[in-house]
């Protein structure tokens, strides 16, 4: 009888490992996709061209937009959706920012810095899904090629801005073609074609309708193929961006090298938020030129940055911090000679408050209530959101599930 016990145990294991993920004792909470339209502004689901995210938010839940976290650029706002965290906490403080003693700079376009799990705090989804016995993979997210902690997804992708929309999604759909042992149950698909237009071609230009259009189109093949396997009503779609879009213009540039001297304070970046680091025996000066009123943009010593910006204690951030107005640009008459004034006509970065910069926030699946809406809320509260899918215990985090709960069934 003993060896009939142990025989019967080991069936009714290989028949659980052989189950749909769906339907798996124990596991019985659905696949997960976390989608991101980078630049998607949270009006453009208006404007009649996305057809088939306007029936997931239809049919679906979606909130009235998302507040990105300061400062509203990709790298940060990817990494602070994944984890919970303000840039403050994580440390990915910019696209482009250096270490306090300035020996290492991490540049969000260069592999050689952004692959170093030193720069990454934290944890994101994909690493407390893994600990926890659940394969993930990764159709692009900034961090996701990184050995965060010692651990990667199953399956993940280096980034790599040639592959089209439909090669994305195709390799997500195989993804679900896996095995039962080998098939995820937490999967990103990331698009970056939006964002692209805005900064080349502007907000309202016809270039970002039709890369939104593109998008939208990839979206309606991932559902078909959804359907096609029997998933469509099986799995949970968390649909975001990262942050919206601004107009901006030549005629709105502020020349930094005509407005202090660029020899007595060290930058990273210019563009929307600029950071200064006083070189030695300059602090009170520079201090005294950037602290003063200025035409179209303000700046403040880190500690002194408001409040609602979380932002300004993490040694990341240089000493001294400036914000542009919206559709303003930093920039010196030295760059904008190299780039023959050729400069972005869309930027994003500025205060999270502005309309201007709110993001996409829309789910579907068996998770959410049809037609349920929340208001406007801060992009840190998606991370417990996508814990509570997939049934693992949150990280430390600065997000609250309360938030988002009543788009959940489980909270009616």
């Amino acid at each position: 009888m003993p060896l009939l016990r142990c025989l019967l145990a080991l069936l009714l294991l290989a028949l659980a490992a052989c189950a749909p993920l769906e339907s798996r004792p124990g596991g019985g909470h659905a696949p997960l996709v976390l989608i991101s339209i980078d630049g998607f502004r949270a009006d453009y689901l208006q404007r009649g061209i996305t057809p088939n995210l306007a029936q997931l938010a239809a049919s679906g839940a979606r909130a009235e937009g998302m507040r990105p976290a300061f400062p509203s650029l990709t790298f940060p706002n990817h990494y602070t959706l994944v984890t919970g965290l303000y840039p403050d906490h994580h440390g990915i403080v910019n696209n482009i920012f250096r270490d306090p003693d300035g020996e290492r700079t991490y540049v969000y376009k260069d592999s050689h810095t952004t692959a170093d799990p030193a720069w990454w705090g934290g944890e994101p989804i994909w690493v407390g899904a893994e600990k926890h016995g659940i394969r993930t993979a990764t159709m692009f997210w900034p961090g996701s090629d990184v050995a965060i902690d010692g651990v990667r997804p199953s399956h993940w992708m280096k980034y790599d801005g040639r592959v089209s929309t439909v090669r994305r999604v195709d390799t997500v759909l195989r993804w679900f073609d896996l095995p039962p042992r080998e098939r995820p149950r937490f999967l990103t698909l990331y698009f970056d074609q939006v964002d692209h237009a805005g900064h080349d071609f502007g907000p309202d230009s016809p270039e970002v309708n039709a890369a939104a259009a593109d998008v939208d189109a990839a979206i309606g093949r991932l559902l078909a193929g959804l359907n096609k396997r029997g998933l469509i009503d099986k799995v949970n779609l968390v649909v975001v961006s990262d942050h919206g879009q601004a107009a901006t213009s030549m005629d709105r540039v502020l020349y930094m090298d005509e407005l202090i001297d660029l020899e007595r304070a060290r930058y990273v970046t210019l563009g929307i938020v600029a950071g200064f680091r006083p070189q030695p025996g300059d602090s009170a000066a520079v201090a005294r030129q950037l602290l003063a009123p200025h035409e179209h943009f303000r700046c403040w010593r880190k500690e002194d940055l408001p409040p609602d910006f979380h932002y300004g204690s993490n040694p990341r951030i240089p000493p001294l911090v400036c914000l542009a107005d919206e559709g303003w640009v930093f920039s010196t008459r030295a760059w904008v000679s190299r780039k023959k004034g050729q400069l972005s006509r869309g930027e994003h970065g500025y205060d999270p408050a502005l309309p201007q910069m709110r993001a996409l926030f829309v789910a579907h699946g068996p998770a959410f209530v049809p037609g349920a809406s929340i208001p406007v809320f801060d992009n840190v509260n998606v991370y417990p959101l996508l814990a509570h899918l997939l049934g693992v215990p949150p990280a430390p985090n600065d997000g609250d599930l309360a938030v988002t709960a009543p788009l959940l069934k489980s909270a009616r």
